[in-house]
C-alpha cells in the first residue's frame, strides 16, 4: 500500500512542479488531479500537502536564480571610496562599510520590488484566505477560471503585438511596474487562476517583456508561497505521522526536479513564442472539465 501511495504522491509532485511555473494553474490543476488519485491521508493533512508541496518548486527558483537573488557578497572597497568613508560618523561609517563591502545594492533593490509586489496580496487576499478556500474551492470555479483567462492570454497577446516592451531587463522595472504586477498577484487567489498567469499578464500589461514578467513571477512566489507554507504549518502543527513525513517529502524533491526542467523550458519557449498556445490549452481544459463533472451530475 505504502508503494502505491508513493506512485501517487509522485504524480502529484510531477503536476505540481509542472502546472506551478506554466501558466495553466497550479492549485486548480491539483484540485482536478485530487479528483482520481486519492492519498489515503486526512483531508486536513492533504490540504497541507497541497501547499507545502510547492516548496519544491520555489526551491527551484532559488537554485536556478542564485547568483541573481543572494544579495551579499565579500568585495575590496576602492580606495575613493574608502577616503569618502573616512569622513562619516562613527556609526554611518560603520553601516555604510558593511554595505559597500558586503551588499549588493541592485540584489536588494530588486528585493525590495519583490517585497512591494506582496504588499497587495498581504493586504487584501491573505485576510480573506480561508473564506476563498471554503467558497471557491470546487470545479465550476477552476473551469471558468481556467476558460476565462485562457482567453485573455489569446486576446493580451494579440493586443501586444502591435507593441514594444518598455522593460526588457529585470533592473528596468520600476516599483511601479512591480505594485501593478502585485496588484494583479492577487486575482490568483481564485483558484484556476494561475498565481504565474495573472502576474505574467499584469506584467505584459505593464510594458515588461515576456522574459522580465516570467522571471519577476518565479521571484515574487519566494515570499508569498514560503508565507503560504509557513501559515498552513503553523494552522496543522508539526504532529506528522512517519507515513506523512515520507508523503511530504517526496512530494517536495519531486516537485524540485520538475520544477528545474519546467523552469527552463518556460524560458526557451517564450524566447521564440508567445502564450497563446497556454491560453488554448486552458481553454480546452476548462471546457473537458465542466463536461466532465456536469455529465457525473446527471448521471449521479
Amino acid at each position: 500500500m505504502i508503494f502505491i501511495e508513493l506512485l501517487k504522491v509522485i504524480l502529484l509532485g510531477i503536476v505540481e512542479g509542472i502546472t506551478e511555473w506554466l501558466p495553466i494553474s497550479s492549485t486548480g490543476h491539483m484540485i482536478l488531479v485530487d479528483e482520481f488519485i486519492k492519498l489515503n491521508v486526512s483531508e486536513a493533512f492533504m490540504e497541507f500537502f497541497l501547499v507545502v508541496i510547492q516548496l519544491g518548486a520555489i526551491l527551484a527558483v532559488v537554485v536556478l536564480y542564485w547568483n541573481k537573488l543572494w544579495p551579499f557578497y565579500i568585495r575590496k572597497i576602492p580606495k575613493k571610496t574608502q577616503m569618502a568613508l573616512r569622513k562619516q560618523p562613527a556609526v554611518p561609517r560603520t553601516v555604510l562599510t558593511f554595505a559597500e563591502k558586503y551588499c549588493d545594492k541592485d540584489k536588494w533593490i530588486l528585493w525590495f520590488k519583490i517585497l512591494v509586489a506582496c504588499l497587495p496580496t498581504i493586504i487584501i487576499a491573505l485576510p480573506f484566505n480561508d473564506i476563498i478556500e471554503k467558497k471557491f474551492y470546487n470545479y465550476v470555479v477552476v473551469a471558468i477560471m481556467l476558460i476565462v483567462y485562457g482567453v485573455l492570454f489569446i486576446v493580451i497577446e494579440n493586443y501586444n503585438k502591435r507593441r514594444r516592451p518598455t522593460c526588457t531587463r529585470l533592473d528596468e522595472l520600476s516599483f511601479k511596474t512591480a505594485l501593478i504586477i502585485g496588484c494583479f498577484q492577487v486575482l490568483s487567489v481564485i483558484p484556476g487562476t494561475s498565481r504565474s498567469g495573472s502576474t505574467i499578464i499584469g506584467g505584459i500589461l505593464a510594458g515588461t517583456s515576456r522574459t522580465v514578467a516570467a522571471e519577476f513571477t518565479f521571484f515574487l512566489a519566494i515570499p508569498v508561497m514560503f508565507g503560504a507554507s509557513l501559515l498552513k504549518l503553523v494552522k496543522f502543527g508539526f504532529a506528522f505521522s512517519s507515513t506523512e513525513l515520507i508523503i511530504l517529502i517526496v512530494g517536495v524533491v519531486v516537485s524540485f526536479v520538475v520544477s528545474v526542467l519546467a523552469i527552463k523550458f518556460l524560458m526557451g519557449y517564450i524566447k521564440k513564442h508567445d502564450f497563446k498556445v497556454f491560453g488554448w490549452y486552458r481553454i480546452i481544459l476548462g471546457i473537458l472539465v465542466l463536461g466532465y463533472f456536469i455529465g457525473k451530475t446527471l448521471l449521479a
